[in-house]
C-alpha cells in the first residue's frame, strides 16, 4: 500500500487517508460511514484565540479559562451590525484537531460511559462544535468572549444570538 492510503475495515477497500476515518481504533472509509451523501462546502469566517490547548487526558482543554478573542475575517465586518446589542451568543465552529474518534466511552462530566451523541466530545464526525457564550465587548471584527472552550485557533464558523425558548 502506498504511505498515504489505508484499508478500510468495513469493505476492506484501499482508500487515502484524506477519505477515511478512524473509529474505535479501525480504519473507515467516507462510502462505508456516509454511504451516498456529499460533503458540504463551508468556509471559516474567523479564529479563536486564547491559552486553552487539548488535554492530554482523554477529555477537555487545558489552560487558563474565561476570556477569548474571536478574530472575525474583516469581510465580516458587515455581518456584525447590532451585535453589540446583545448579551449571549452561540459560538459554531470547526474541531480541527480532532484524529480519531470513539463512538462508546466515558463521559469526562459524570464517568457515565455514554456515545458520541449523549456528549460535548470533541471526537465526533461532524468535528462541529457549539457553545453558548457571553459577550463581553467588540473591537472592530474582534469579539471578546466568556465561556469559550474551543482552543486557540479554532476556526469560527457562524455566529448567532443564543436563543431561549419560552
Amino acid at each position: 500500500m502506498e504511505r498515504n492510503t489505508r484499508r478500510c475495515s468495513e469493505c476492506g477497500r484501499i482508500v487515502t487517508s484524506d477519505k477515511s476515518c478512524v473509529v474505535d481504533c479501525s480504519v473507515i472509509c467516507f462510502s462505508c460511514m456516509y454511504g451516498n451523501e456529499k460533503p458540504c462546502e463551508i468556509y471559516p469566517i474567523g479564529k479563536i484565540h486564547n491559552k486553552l490547548g487539548i488535554s492530554k487526558r482523554d477529555f477537555g482543554v487545558v489552560g487558563p479559562k474565561g476570556i477569548s478573542c474571536i478574530e472575525l475575517l474583516p469581510s465580516q465586518k458587515k455581518f456584525m451590525y447590532r451585535l453589540d446589542e446583545e448579551e449571549q451568543l452561540t459560538i459554531i465552529y470547526y474541531l480541527h484537531k480532532v484524529k480519531s474518534l470513539k463512538s462508546v466511552f466515558k463521559r469526562g462530566l459524570d464517568g457515565k460511559e455514554v456515545g458520541v451523541f449523549a456528549s460535548r466530545t470533541a471526537k465526533r464526525l461532524s468535528r462541529i462544535g457549539i457553545q453558548d457564550v457571553t459577550l463581553v465587548s467588540i473591537e472592530g471584527t474582534r469579539l471578546i468572549v466568556r465561556g469559550l472552550d474551543a482552543i486557540d485557533g479554532t476556526p469560527v464558523l457562524d455566529i448567532k444570538i443564543k436563543w431561549n425558548a419560552y
